[in-house]
Formats: C-alpha cells, sequence, structure tokens
C-alpha cells in the first residue's frame, strides 16, 4: 500500500468531515486535497470497482439519473460508489472515490456511478475508463463557459471515442444527442417515448432544429418538450431511432407513471421531464444485465433530495425546491408548478457566480409569462440578480415582490403565503437554499 494514497484518503475524509461540521458541502476540497497529495488516486481507485463504472452525462437531469441509477443498483443487492451531491468535475468525482474509499485505502464497490460535467470529461476519462455513459439530453447552458452547444458535443464525442468498449445509454429522442451516439461508433442502446404525451404549450428554443449529419431542418411529427420528439431528416435519412426502452402509455399529473418492456412504473414526482430520468436509470439497469424486479420498490423509496423537487414541511406550510439553470430546465419546472392547480407563492432566486454562468440573458428564453395564472398568488424574486429577474416578469406583465435575502424571502412567503410555497434557484442558490430550508424546518 502506497503511504502517499493512504494519506490522500485520510486528509480527505478529514477535509469532508471538517466542512460538513461547519454547515459547508466540502466536497470539493476533499477532491483536491486527495489529488494533490497523490495524483494518480482517481486512475487506482476507479480501477477497483468490480462490474462497471457508469457516468451520466447531460445539460438536465443528471443529478436525479444518477443518484437514481445509484439506487436501482443497490436495491439490486450490489455496492456503489456515487457522488449523490452532483459535484460532478473533477476534484467532486475524486472525492466520490476518495470519500468512499475504506481507511486501509480500498474501493469495497461492485459498481460507481458518477455523474461527469459535460466539459470535465476531458480532465475525467484521461484518469478513469467507465463501462458506460448515460446521456439525458443536450441544451444550451451556460454560454460563457461551454459556448455553443457543438462545442459540448465535440469535447464528449471526442472523449467518447477515447473508451471505443464503453456502452451509452441515449436519449433517442434529443437529435443532438442521439447523432453524437450514432457518429461515435461506440455500443449504443436508446430509450425514449414514442408517442405524444401532453400539447406542448411553449415557445421554445430547439436546439435540435437542423440536421447534424447534413445540415437539412428535420421534421417533426411532434415535440415533448424543448428539441425533444419524433424527428427525421427529409434529405439523409438521419432520424429518431426506435427505443430498446420505450416508455408507453405515459400519465403526468399529481404522480408520474408510465410502462416499459410489460411493466407498470409508478412514480410520487411531479414534472414530466422525471419521466426521462426514471426511464435513463431503467435503461440502466437493465444494460448492466439486471432483470429490474427491484426498481418499483427504489421508487417507492427514493427521495430526489439535492434540491430536486425537494420537500420541506416548515411551519405548517408545504416548500418545495427545485433547480433551474437553463431555458429548457426552467420551462419545465414551471410545468411542474402548474400541474399542482391549488393557490400556490413562488420564489425565483438567480445568482450569477462563476458556476451559474455570468450571462444570464436566458431568462429571457423562459416562457415566464405562464407564470401570470391566478393560482399564483405571488411571485418573490431574489438573489444576486433579482433586479434582473424583476425586470423580466415586468415585460410579461407580472408583478412582483424584491427581495435580495433569500432566507427573508421564504420566512415571510411561510408566514403570510398560502402554506403551498415553490422555491426554484439557479446553481449556486441552491446549496445555500437548501440550507436554510433545512433549518427552518427544525425551527418551532
Amino acid at each position: 500500500m502506497k503511504i502517499r494514497k493512504l494519506l490522500a484518503i485520510w486528509a480527505a475524509k478529514a477535509a469532508g468531515a471538517g466542512c460538513k461540521m461547519m454547515g459547508r458541502q466540502g466536497v470539493t476540497w476533499a477532491g483536491k486535497i486527495a489529488l494533490k497529495i497523490y495524483p494518480q488516486i482517481l486512475t487506482e481507485l476507479s480501477e477497483e470497482v468490480r462490474k462497471g463504472i457508469f457516468v451520466v452525462c447531460g445539460t438536465n437531469g443528471k443529478t436525479t439519473t444518477n443518484n437514481m441509477l445509484s439506487a436501482a443498483l443497490e436495491a439490486e443487492g450490489q455496492k456503489v460508489v456515487c457522488n449523490h451531491t452532483g459535484s460532478n468535475m473533477l476534484n467532486g468525482v475524486v472525492a466520490a472515490f476518495a470519500l468512499g474509499a475504506g481507511l486501509n485505502g480500498h474501493i469495497d464497490a461492485d459498481y460507481a456511478c458518477i455523474e461527469v460535467d459535460e466539459a470535465s470529461t476531458r480532465h475525467i476519462f484521461p484518469r478513469m475508463k467507465p463501462n458506460y455513459m448515460v446521456m439525458t439530453n443536450l441544451f444550451r447552458d451556460q454560454l460563457d463557459r461551454y459556448g455553443e452547444i457543438d462545442i459540448t458535443m465535440n469535447i464528449l464525442e471526442e472523449m467518447i471515442r477515447t473508451v471505443p468498449d464503453m456502452k451509452l445509454i441515449v436519449n433517442g429522442d434529443d437529435a443532438l444527442s442521439a447523432y453524437m451516439a450514432m457518429d461515435s461508433g461506440n455500443p449504443c442502446v436508446y430509450y425514449g417515448i414514442s408517442r405524444p404525451v401532453m400539447k406542448n404549450e411553449t415557445n421554445e428554443i430547439r436546439e435540435g432544429r437542423f440536421c447534424k449529419k447534413c445540415g437539412e431542418r428535420l421534421q417533426y411529427s411532434f415535440y415533448h418538450y424543448s428539441q425533444l420528439g419524433d424527428y427525421q431528416c427529409p434529405k439523409c435519412g438521419f432520424k429518431r431511432p426506435v427505443p430498446d426502452y420505450d416508455a408507453e402509455d405515459v400519465k403526468v399529473s399529481d404522480q408520474l407513471s408510465f410502462s416499459v418492456e410489460g411493466n407498470r412504473i409508478v412514480a410520487n414526482y411531479r414534472g414530466f421531464y422525471n419521466v426521462y430520468n426514471i426511464l435513463a436509470a431503467y435503461a440502466g439497469i437493465r444494460t448492466a444485465g439486471f432483470k429490474s424486479e427491484h426498481f418499483m420498490d427504489m421508487l417507492k423509496n427514493f427521495n430526489p433530495e439535492n434540491g430536486r423537487m425537494e420537500q420541506f414541511r416548515i411551519k405548517g406550510a408545504g416548500v418545495t425546491l427545485n433547480l433551474a439553470k437553463n431555458p429548457a430546465g426552467f420551462n419545465q419546472n414551471i410545468s411542474a408548478v402548474m400541474q399542482d392547480t391549488n393557490p400556490k407563492d413562488v420564489i425565483i432566486a438567480i445568482n450569477d457566480n462563476a458556476q451559474d454562468g455570468i450571462d444570464i440573458s436566458w431568462l429571457w428564453d423562459v416562457d415566464f409569462d405562464r407564470l401570470g395564472e391566478e393560482s399564483i398568488r405571488s411571485i418573490t424574486v431574489s438573489g444576486i440578480r433579482c433586479q434582473d429577474m424583476r425586470l423580466r416578469l415586468k415585460y410579461v406583465d407580472i408583478p412582483s415582490i424584491l427581495e435580495s435575502d433569500v432566507e427573508k424571502a421564504i420566512r415571510d412567503r411561510v408566514a403570510d403565503g398560502t402554506g403551498n410555497l415553490y422555491v426554484l434557484v439557479n446553481y449556486t442558490a441552491l446549496f445555500s437554499t437548501r440550507n436554510i430550508l433545512k433549518k427552518l424546518e427544525g425551527e418551532h
């Protein structure tokens, strides 16, 4: 056993515990310290995983899909290493393995489920060779960090080609993801929804309008949302692949349900987009060779946590926290909020820190006019860019309350609101807002 490797693991664990005691997430610090002490730590620990490594990539849904896949594997009796917190850059991935290792410096795991930031695959894939990649979708996100979506696709495809035996588990309803998978030459499995589910009421930006193979405008028989749907190219023949795992008879209300391979899947979540997350996790465990007989039991016990439709109870009020960090994700958040026909209050917190992307022009591509319905009794704007958010709502004639302090905004709405509160936040507002909600939940 290499002494430096042991020291790296012990130091990472100490850093993680120390940050936790101070109420900070601390995961990235743990990974940074481990990598500094022993640069080969990710390569060596990942090689100890006995059966297979999954990575989950894509613009939206990574954390929920990854955590659900991990829970599904555990329900099958497997030991799993997972970056549950959603820290998905190099330091966060290193931390998942270092914190998951024993004090003896070894990993005891059958599988690893690792959420990976698309741009960070360049730093992670040279150190770790996955067996499977789950692709959720490719939407426009953080233009100042990622650039246009073609840049993200090029990075992903370049890295996929470095692991030619890695099996891709891809959302076939997304023309961008499907084309990238086909073009890579890697073995592919597809999941999707072959029939229209609900009327698409949004005026969304359609990223996949043009065929990536020949440049012709794609023809869609229907859209689910954003560019997800049933497409084909009239010129070169590129078209939506037939899904290996097809969600049929999809029902979206206070709970989600659909059938796949003759199994009826039911989940107590809102948001049509969660059908894709559940389907991706299902396709993942089936591709790994499991029969999925414990999948429904897993769903009954699965708590999304980490601010993905996470539920809190504060002084009699129900509070739902959800991440919304780009136009496609925000529009789906709004759809999920509007599925609740009861009176409700909404808080929107927008930050522009480096991890959020300092360019917040994407707010103008979100269909905020849908929040003008009578069931929404108040909208409070908060966070660093609360003034920008207030202006955006003003342009669709929706009045809002300005309160830059997120905690005060939540306390005010819990005290004088409907008792049904939705808090929608972008990336760097998520952890601090979750801490606030946990603290308020503990107050009596």
